[in-house]
């Protein structure tokens, strides 16, 4: 059986299989905010939530937890709207909101999937004095026989002292890879690799002052048993042709180094910002006195912006522009810039995973938000990008690569405001399919 023969597939066959979904997330979130009450809801200019008398905008808010007690009759579950403010436990530190979504679906890098997604958000201090925490884990397993476990964390200390930046990963990965530049085709240049990856990243960044930080960290990213099948046609692949130029034919790599970051950070929920500014710099030097197979160094940029539509409820312009770029030598073929390999592997809705690689990648993106629902319950958005990347061996960028496609936002947890996402997206040459997140893209 043709292995490609998906990517030109029609809409119907990527239908997600959420079948049973909701009411098996139910019960694990329901009894992990028992004493949480409804009569909070986000006023000021920095999203935090303070505290004000019921009243029927905040009571009104449902996610799907309030869909499983309404239907199961689970009222002794939550306290009554009644609840004074003083009794309010929503935003004091230590309350765990989390969300656990199991479910099954379609991707294009990963095809059939079943998977468990949690999340989970915490304050430790009382929220006027520090941001959401927020902790995310997905366990995949997938058609292809892929393995995919990556924990990533953002955590906030007492008073935003420290942030703490956490990308830990396990990898086995069965996958397509598509050559180097932005001239390659979809179909034509479809490379079968196999390999297992490690990746330890981790920033320790201190508050310097108003909502800027200074950060330190250890990065670590490990592949091993790589092959590469090659083309039926024996044409030799780009990464047979950039392992050799770059003495790097070892069916194994590692990079590792440490890295310095500047970040500026002004949202108090990234899990769903309606205002601020998110702006990260981290350089990282890999060096082969600490167990790099080169020397090499990798500088990444990220911006985000968020604008409310003033007059209507949670609706969003938001902005994201990143550039992923190699001043200084040869990275390991598995570690160069490349479509979705990103932090939370999201860059490059249209297009499948590794679609594009080279020594440097710019992204930008912008989406609309919006919620379809009064309660909040349901939502959409649109979304536009556009990449490119870096030609080799000449290193200059020659195309520019548009995407774009709309989604569905589900409510999964209205107290941390987690959404189940669901994008369909369209590319360039072909590229198109369903891209899901728990949380927003960015």
């Amino acid at each position: 059986m043709d292995r490609l023969k998906w990517i030109k597939a029609p809409v119907l066959k990527y239908c997600l299989l959420l079948s049973g979904v909701l009411l098996l997330c139910y019960p694990q979130v329901g009894e992990a905010q028992k004493e949480v009450p409804l009569n909070v809801i986000p006023t000021n200019t920095k999203d935090s939530i303070i505290c004000k008398k019921p009243n029927a905008e905040a009571s009104s808010q449902k996610d799907i937890i309030d869909i499983y007690r309404h239907v199961f009759k689970r009222t002794n579950a939550i306290k009554k709207d009644s609840i004074a403010c003083a009794d309010t436990t929503t935003k004091k530190s230590g309350k765990l909101h989390s969300s656990i979504l199991p479910g099954a679906g379609y991707t294009l890098q990963t095809h059939f999937a079943v998977a468990v997604n949690a999340n989970g958000a915490f304050y430790t201090d009382d929220a006027e004095n520090a941001n959401l925490s927020v902790v995310n884990m997905i366990f995949s397993y997938t058609q292809l026989k892929q393995i995919i476990l990556p924990v990533q964390s953002n955590i906030w200390t007492k008073g935003n002292k420290l942030n703490l930046l956490g990308d830990w990963r396990y990898y086995k990965y069965p996958q397509f890879t598509y050559g180097l530049g932005g001239h390659t085709d979809l179909s034509k240049d479809a490379d079968q690799m196999d390999f297992s990856y490690f990746t330890f990243h981790q920033i320790v960044a201190k508050h310097i002052t108003s909502d800027i930080y200074i950060g330190l960290g250890y990065n670590l990213d490990l592949h091993w048993g790589i092959t590469d099948y090659g083309y039926s046609d024996g044409r030799l692949t780009d990464y047979k042709k950039y392992t050799l130029a770059t003495n790097s034919t070892q069916p194994h790599s590692i990079s590792t180094g440490p890295s310095v970051n500047f970040l500026f950070d002004n949202r108090r929920n990234s899990i769903y910002p309606l205002r601020g500014a998110y702006f990260n710099i981290v350089y990282r030097p890999n060096f082969m006195f600490m167990g790099s197979d080169q020397n090499w160094q990798s500088l990444l940029v990220d911006y985000r912006k968020y604008i409310k539509i003033p007059g209507y409820k949670n609706t969003v312009l938001a902005f994201w522009s990143y550039a992923w770029l190699t001043p200084v030598g040869n990275p390991p073929y598995l570690d160069l810039p490349s479509t979705g390999w990103d932090t939370y592997s999201n860059v490059g809705r249209g297009y499948i995973q590794s679609r594009f690689r080279g020594d440097n990648l710019l992204y930008a993106e912008t989406e609309f938000r919006f919620v379809f629902t009064e309660n909040g319950l349901l939502g959409g958005v649109f979304f536009l990008n556009a990449q490119t990347v870096s030609e080799w061996p000449n290193n200059k960028f020659e195309t520019i690569l548009p995407g774009a496609g709309t989604g569905l936002r589900i409510k999964i947890n209205k107290h941390s405001n987690t959404n189940f996402a669901i994008d369909y997206g369209w590319g360039v040459g072909g590229s198109n399919g369903i891209f899901v997140n728990l949380g927003e893209v960015f």
